[in-house]
């Protein structure tokens, strides 16, 4: 059984955020499209029982986020619950806790990781996340592709920043054996004439015409149309996406996932703040699993693309 929205898309992926705390202060992060900090997280038997109902409706697919997931400390735990009920579970992460969490993350079933890396310079990645922590990540990285795959490099471009570092985090995906994910910075409608926003974004376009031009191979995914690039560097072949949600009608014509914040509600789009359909309360006065269903069945129905 698959659900399909009133667009005919597919919903096949959950995107739950664990929690809002972070131990981060990335000054651009988006939160999960979550407004405000919440405090009423799930349980891992909460978390285990919406995933348990979602996958008898044919969703099969979990990516886990924050906040920054890894900093429960009851996140083993929690991969280990949901694995059984998903053909693929993935998390996103800042990668300051990989070290020493990639290999009990992968026995527990954790499939692969999207690791944010927004520079290889210190003095920027500080700039960018709050923190002084690159080599550690570096290391977390380093241990992750030994049993994780892939390991996903998460780059956020933002102009002024980070932009002459697209060519060095090419080779560094190549050198690593990891896959660079190129990413427009992202905004909602009524924050794109902000002087934030006109300040960092950083178009991509261009970049793909000359990722495409140098590429020896050239794939498209299923998720978003996406595209992967093969690129030729002297540490071999670097394999690269782009993600430009921005303004991109067809992005959001072929998004697969429902969303899930971290205090148990099901959120249907990042850019949205008026989409939240709340589940943990009714969990939690006793609801039954067809009830939890028909709340799910509701969330997907009001699913509709930002950008069209």
């Amino acid at each position: 059984m698959t659900l399909y929205d009133r667009f005919a898309r597919p919903v096949t992926n959950l995107r739950i955020s664990l929690t809002q705390d972070c131990n981060f202060r990335c000054f651009f992060c988006h939160r999960e499209g979550q407004r405000f900090s919440a405090k009423n997280e799930m349980t891992p038997e909460e978390i285990e029982r919406i995933v348990r109902i979602a996958s008898r409706l044919g969703i099969r697919k979990v990516k886990l986020t924050g906040g920054e997931p890894t900093v429960r400390e009851d996140i083993i735990e929690i991969v280990r619950r949901i694995k059984p009920y998903v053909i693929d579970l993935s998390m996103t992460t800042n990668g300051s806790k990989l070290k020493e969490l990639a290999r009990p993350l992968a026995r527990a079933g954790l499939d692969r990781v999207n690791v944010s890396l927004h520079s290889l310079k210190p003095e920027v990645y500080k700039r960018i996340t709050g923190v002084d922590m690159l080599d550690v990540v570096l290391e977390g990285i380093e241990e992750a592709v030994k049993y994780l795959s892939p390991v996903k490099l998460n780059m956020t471009v933002m102009r002024g920043l980070n932009e002459d570092e697209i060519w060095d985090m090419v080779e560094f995906a190549a050198r690593t054996g990891t896959v660079l994910q190129l990413i427009e910075l992202e905004a909602p409608r009524e924050m794109t004439e902000t002087a934030f926003f006109r300040k960092y974004f950083y178009p991509l376009k261009p970049v793909e015409r000359e990722l495409e031009r140098k590429a020896v191979e050239i794939r498209e995914r299923r998720m978003h149309r996406r595209r992967k690039y093969f690129i030729p560097t002297d540490y071999g072949i670097a394999e690269v996406e782009v993600v430009r949600a921005m303004h991109n009608t067809i992005f959001c014509a072929n998004c697969t996932r429902l969303r899930v914040t971290s205090d148990g509600k099901f959120k249907t789009c990042l850019l949205r703040n008026d989409d939240l359909i709340d589940f943990l309360s009714a969990m939690r006065s006793g609801a039954t699993d067809w009830e939890l269903v028909e709340i799910l069945k509701k969330a997907v129905i009001m699913r509709e693309p930002y950008w069209r």
